[in-house]
């Protein structure tokens, strides 16, 4: 059960509308597509999660403090024990990892390691939590939404969830015990 929806990010919205009445430059039109791509892939996600337990809450969007640092979180689902921190990539195309840098292919640009983002939210909900008292496991994952996505040279131990997993990961969502139900 999504406890806190998504809203079309503020920046989306203006662009569309300029976009439908004039031509933008070339680097705000690639903004836009960035976040129309980016937004399609977080619904997808959201549409993913909604057969999981109602005893689980999900909240997206979230803009947090820690230490006078905002941080964001696309989605993160509270179960009874745990909390799940994700960040969805609607990325398309041929990736590759070498000596922790990401590029896209064929081209080989170096694009930012999403993994870095990943790794400084749960850090800074770390110490949230631990300031407001709370100490809960936090298990962080890139969620790769697009199936038209593949990487390359990927370390097995990789937090992420890659379009081909995504039906087995919710799956074990599904199966973690609620309070309902707690040997499922």
């Amino acid at each position: 059960m999504i406890n806190r929806p998504r809203f079309e990010p503020r920046e989306l919205e203006l662009l569309r509308i300029l976009t439908s009445r004039l031509e933008l430059p070339l680097k705000d039109k690639d903004q836009y597509l960035f976040l129309e791509k980016g937004y399609a892939g977080e619904l997808h996600f959201d549409r993913e999660l909604q057969d999981l337990h109602d005893d689980f809450i999900i909240l997206n969007d979230l803009l947090l403090e820690n230490s006078n640092t905002l941080f964001q979180i696309d989605t993160l689902l509270i179960t009874g024990s745990t909390l799940f921190v994700f960040e969805v990539k609607n990325y398309e195309g041929d990736y590759c990892i070498e000596n922790e840098r990401w590029y896209s292919l064929p081209s080989k640009t170096e694009i930012k390691n999403p993994l870095f983002q990943l790794q400084r939210s749960e850090t800074l909900l770390r110490g949230l939590l631990k300031e407001l008292g709370f100490h809960l496991p936090i298990k962080s994952h890139l969620i790769f939404i697009n199936p038209g996505f593949q990487l390359y040279q990927a370390p097995l131990n990789i937090s992420a969830v890659f379009p081909s997993q995504l039906k087995r990961f919710l799956k074990k969502l599904k199966n973690i015990p609620t309070a309902r139900n707690p040997e499922t």
